[in-house]
């Protein structure tokens, strides 16, 4: 907790005490003014410390302004105003008597954690100084005194600094393993790596990993994939460059978090077909003619209660049955399959293999969404693909979803789906996902023209009932039983069938893009 007195000292001593961190991970910055002591968030990044500028502010007495929005926060000074910008370098430095502005350049962009800014402490201390017009001057490592030479106390004095620990190359070494739709390339690192992009550009996968270098001799490849020609990496400042040379096979990548340690994992997609041979010999296999509908939840499951009483497992049906009449009467040379047309309890294990099965060339899962609290004003319907999630809501929704597996008589057959486990059995899924974003793209413009509710977005998470189906899918929730109006809607025979015909229509316009995309 930060306590704040209302006077200002005229001398403050600023003490910096680090346990023994990996870099980037928090650290703790105590100010020490008199009898007073305030601790300040601090991160430690390559070589240098990172504060937040807007608790340095308060434990000074310095009024302060943050706009949310912009992600920038203002310093009221006496005589000048501060403004900083997160991750920009460029900080605007005005006089309040002149109205003279000066736009400074900074070596170091400042950065945005949890909401506030930290700025880095060697190259903001001349900016204080003029500002509060006292100098700072060292009174130990990790020691500042502002306005001259003070006593110590006798606690500080006595207290022995353990070492930054500060690696000079966080990233060690490389693996690749060949997998049957793609390659896994694990990066193994010693430090934790949050921030990296990544381009592509004439066969060249380009990612550059922030404020971490790379033991570049450690980074030796071995030829072990068809989709990966070589594998070179180089250090360009504080950052490692990697540059992934790829075959015409490759589609597009990932790179997420390894479960444990600090390792990370880079997915390389291929392309479902690699050859017109490869075409001809299994042409029937990708003709579409196979639709599987998996309305979601059944028997002892009920999925989400909404208001009303009204039960998910019943909207669901309800949605599919109409969709499969609208298929079977204006689809003649289409399949319609369904996981399941009466109330029963269906393992989600099943709905997969099931789909696979019937040589299925689309899976569409229906579902209802809900909040914890009812009612709500939550409303809108989502779609969802096959992928770690990225929002903590998205892996709410997946984990709710996931948690059926409570109802079936073997539960231990799934694995945790933390984003390492589940990377790896999606893989087989992966080769389709380019079909499935293309599918929810069309449904998500359809849905948004025809039902009632607006589109809360497409997103990714991990549920298991798309984990087994080898075919494009997507994972619909049609919109909120815990909104009263919402609840309605879904529940009456018109806004089953709006939402039917939605799909509907998403699925001819999908079927002729996905047919020509295998003649031309």
């Amino acid at each position: 907790m930060i306590s704040y007195t209302k006077k200002i000292f005229p001398i403050l001593i600023f003490v910096f005490v680090f346990s023994e961190v990996i870099v980037g991970q928090y650290n703790e910055l105590r100010i020490y003014s008199g009898k007073d002591v305030y601790s300040i968030p601090a991160v430690t990044k390559g070589e240098n410390v990172y504060f937040s500028i807007e608790d340095f502010a308060k434990a000074l007495l310095i009024n302060t302004y943050f706009n949310s929005t912009t992600k920038k926060i203002e310093l009221k000074f006496a005589d000048y105003r501060l403004i900083v910008t997160a991750g920009n370098p460029f900080f605007i430095f005005t006089s309040t008597s002149t109205n003279k502005i000066e736009i400074l350049q900074l070596p170091n962009s400042s950065i945005l954690i949890k909401d506030k800014i930290f700025v880095s402490l060697n190259y903001i201390l001349p900016l204080f100084e003029r500002a509060l017009g006292k100098n700072f001057s060292l009174a130990g490592k990790y020691k500042l005194v502002l306005g001259g030479a003070v006593n110590v106390p006798k606690d500080i004095v006595k207290t022995t600094e353990p070492s930054i620990r500060k690696y000079q190359y966080g990233i060690t070494g490389i693996s690749v393993s060949e997998k049957s739709n793609g390659t896994l390339i694990r990066i193994s690192a010693l430090q934790k790596i949050d921030t990296y992009n990544s381009t592509f550009n004439d066969g060249e996968l380009k990612i550059i990993f922030r404020d971490v270098n790379v033991k570049t001799d450690d980074i030796n490849y071995n030829n072990s994939s068809d989709l990966v020609k070589d594998i070179s990496a180089k250090n360009i400042n504080d950052d490692a460059e990697f540059i992934i040379k790829v075959s015409d096979d490759y589609v597009s990548s990932d790179v997420i978090n390894a479960d444990k340690g600090n390792d990370l994992l880079i997915l390389l997609h291929k392309k479902l077909i690699t050859a017109t041979t490869d075409l001809d010999k299994n042409k029937e296999k990708w003709n579409f003619d196979v639709i599987v509908i998996d309305a979601g939840h059944g028997g002892i499951d009920g999925g989400t209660l909404g208001v009303y009483g009204i039960k998910e497992k019943d909207v669901n049906l309800g949605i599919a049955l109409k969709l499969g009449k609208l298929l079977e009467e204006n689809m003649k040379d289409v399949k319609v399959v369904y996981t399941r047309k009466t109330d029963k309890a269906v393992d989600l294990y099943e709905r997969g293999k099931f789909a696979n099965e019937q040589g299925g060339n689309l899976f569409i899962s229906i579902h209802c969404n809900s909040t914890p609290h009812k009612p709500s004003s939550a409303n809108g319907f989502e779609i969802y693909l096959l992928r770690p999630g990225k929002t903590q809501q998205a892996i709410r929704i997946a984990e709710r979803e996931n948690s059926v597996i409570k109802y079936e008589k073997n539960p231990t057959r799934y694995k945790k789906l933390t984003d390492e486990n589940f990377i790896l059995v999606s893989m087989a899924q992966s080769s389709y996902m380019k079909y499935s974003e293309k599918f929810s793209d069309i449904l998500n413009k359809e849905m948004s023209r025809i039902v009632r509710e607006s589109s809360r977005g497409l997103k990714q998470a991990g549920f298991y009932v798309l984990v087994g189906a080898s075919m494009p899918s997507v994972l619909i929730e049609s919109g909120y039983l815990s909104n009263s109006k919402e609840a309605k809607y879904l529940n009456s025979i018109e806004g089953q069938m709006k939402i039917a015909q939605a799909i509907f229509n998403s699925i001819k316009i999908f079927k002729s893009q996905y047919e020509k995309s295998f003649s031309d």
